[in-house]
Order: C-alpha cells, then structure tokens, then sequence
C-alpha cells in the first residue's frame, strides 16, 4: 500500500487548460472519490495517476516516489475500467492470471493468487468459462479479480459500475466497499454519482471545471457544503434553493424571497442586512407545519416511492421538493404549511456561491 500525493497538477490540451491546480493528499489504505459531472476533468486525473495521460505540470507522488516520467507498468497500480476490457477469447483464470504470466511469476503463486482473489469475489465455480458465458456483474468481479493479484500499492477505479443495471450497481458497490475493509490497499474512485460517492468513500473530492470544489467526509460535504455547487450536487434528492435578501430583526435572521415571504434563516449566518443570497434547505429537512404556521406552499405533484414521499410543490415564487417519511395524500393545487429544520438549513452568497 502507498500514499498518492497530487500537487499542482495542471493539464492542458494544446491551448485549452482542462485541470487547473489540483492538490488531493490521499492517504495510505484511503478510499478515495472523485466525483463531479462530466467534463469536469475527473478521469482526465485517474488517467494521469495511472500514467496514460502526460502532466503539464506538477508532481503525482505513489509512496513517496514522483512518478511524472515513470511508465504506467512500473508505477505498481491496477486499473479497473468500466468497460471490463476483458481477453474473450481467454478463460476467467486465464484472465485473472495473464499478466502475471507476462511478469514471469511462477505457476505455483500464480494458482496462488488466483484462487485468493476467486475466493475473495466468489468467482471459484466460474474459473473454467468465457466472459461471454458470464452475466455483467460477473465480468466485472473478473476485471477487479484481475487487479487483486497484481498486489498493488493502489487501485484505481474509472467508473467501474456505469455499465450495470441499478440493482446490480447497489450490490456491486457494497462488494468493492466490503473489498477494501479487506485487503485495505488505497483506492482511488471515479464516478459522476454521488450516491457513489457517499456511500463508498472515506473521502470525496467534489470537481467541477477542472477544480477542486470541496475534499471531505460524505457528511462533512452533505452538512457543512463550502458552496452552492457542493451543495446542490451531494445528496438526493438536490438540495431546494430560493433567491432572497439577507434581512436581520434583532436576534432573528431572515432571507426575503422575492415575493416577499420571509424564511427563517440559522442565527450564525454572516453576511450584511440587503445581501443577496440564496436560501438552501434539503427536501428530507421540511416538515409539515402547525396550523397557521411555517411558509404556504402549493402542490404541484406527489410521487410516493414506498419508503418515502416526494411533494414537488411552489413556495416562496420557486419550485422546491419536500421528502417526508410519513405517506400523505395531498392534492395537486392544496395548500400546505411548511417548515425547514433551521439547524440544517444553509445560506449562500448569490455573487461568488460561497456559503455564507
């Protein structure tokens, strides 16, 4: 296992600059995620950790050693890429073991090592077959099977599950996850989900443009995001904002929609009396109010899932999302009351998006 350090990592492509800067400390047994939408330079990064792809600038360290210049079969990483890049003509073992072959490890520890990472990934009754006789999840337990007996310093993931049914991407990373609590090898994670990402990561870096948005524990981004774009791509459903001014009677702080409803706000938030802001709160932290109290909302459409509700519904001018545990039977055009939970309520700056 290593450390990989990224320092002032810059990219460019010709003329065009697609990472700007990039420093990410991962440390050694880490499980780390980099997530963001496309184009936002996340495999770009993978790629150049791995060595397929040249630095402009900047230094990527794997255990202390600077591995700029280094070819990627000596940088001592396993790749797992999302399109499984398995031999079809080959066996699962002849798969798993084929470059081991190419290194010239003996027969003994490569049955070894193989029938180690079959175990590990259940994959013993599948060992004799072709990947066209295995189903997707399979192929992919054989792509990963392939890098654990590499015995890597670190692994890096590139999308791995984007290929898979829903049912079959729930399953597969709660393996890669229970994986890593095994063999402990510092990973390294891209994704453009950010259920992903929360659910696997011990920490996340959020990307957008070719930067670094935020780097934190999944709760960390999910309660304290540093800004709106944090904020609005860590957590499902998105999280609800409404435009306002910044308003302060005594005590009380308050953002002023631009119809006029006032949104109570949490006491600590900085920022000047008339400041334009926007008002953030989660679908999950509304609750349905007391009579007479809380912000009037109309409802729009209600999509009940089993486990929870989803009320789309306009308040304050804006439409926003309310999810409750409890199930309701709202009509399209009723009037109800809502409340945001203000411990969990944020507020940022309309300008610059930071949080305020």
């Amino acid at each position: 296992m290593a450390s990989v350090d990224i320092a002032g990592v810059i990219k460019r492509f010709g003329v065009h600059e697609v990472l700007h800067g990039i420093d990410i400390g991962i440390g050694d047994g880490e499980f780390v995620v980099l997530v963001g939408p496309s184009g936002c330079g996340k495999s770009t990064l993978l790629r150049m950790v791995a060595g397929l792809e040249e630095i402009t600038s900047g230094d990527i360290s794997i255990g202390g050693r600077i591995v700029n210049r280094v070819p990627p079969k000596q940088r001592d990483i396993a790749m797992v890429f999302q399109n499984y890049a398995l031999y079809p003509h080959m066996t699962v073992y002849d798969n798993m073991s084929f470059s081991l072959k190419l290194a010239g490890v003996d027969k003994a520890k490569i049955d070894e090592r193989v029938n180690g990472a079959a175990d590990i990934l259940g994959l013993q009754d599948y060992l004799a077959r072709y990947p066209r006789q295995l189903s997707g999840g399979q192929r992919q337990r054989v792509a990963m099977g392939r890098a654990i007996v590499r015995d890597p310093q670190v692994f890096l993931f590139d999308e791995p599950l984007s290929n898979l049914d829903a049912k079959l991407r729930v399953q597969m990373r709660t393996e890669i996850k229970a994986l890593h609590q095994r063999l402990k090898t510092t990973s390294v994670y891209v994704t453009h989900d950010q259920v992903e990402a929360m659910t696997m990561a011990d920490r996340i870096v959020v990307m957008q443009d070719g930067y670094v948005e935020q780097i934190g524990a999944p709760l960390e981004l999910y309660d304290r995001p540093a800004n709106m774009f944090v904020a609005g791509f860590i957590g499902s459903p998105a999280m609800n904002f409404i435009e306002g001014r910044l308003e302060r009677d005594g005590d009380a702080v308050f953002v002023v929609a631009g119809d006029d409803t006032r949104i109570p706000a949490p006491k600590d938030v900085t920022g000047e009396t008339g400041q334009a802001v926007v008002y953030g709160m989660r679908p999950e932290h509304l609750d349905i109010a007391a009579d007479g109290q809380g912000i009037a909302a109309e409802v729009v459409v209600i999509e009940p899932t089993g486990a929870d509700t989803l009320v789309f519904c306009r308040m304050a001018g804006t439409d926003i999302c309310a999810m409750f545990d409890e199930r309701h039977t709202f009509a399209p055009g009723e009037e109800i009351r809502l409340e945001p939970r203000l411990a969990t309520a944020h507020v940022f700056d309309a300008r610059t998006g930071g949080r305020l």
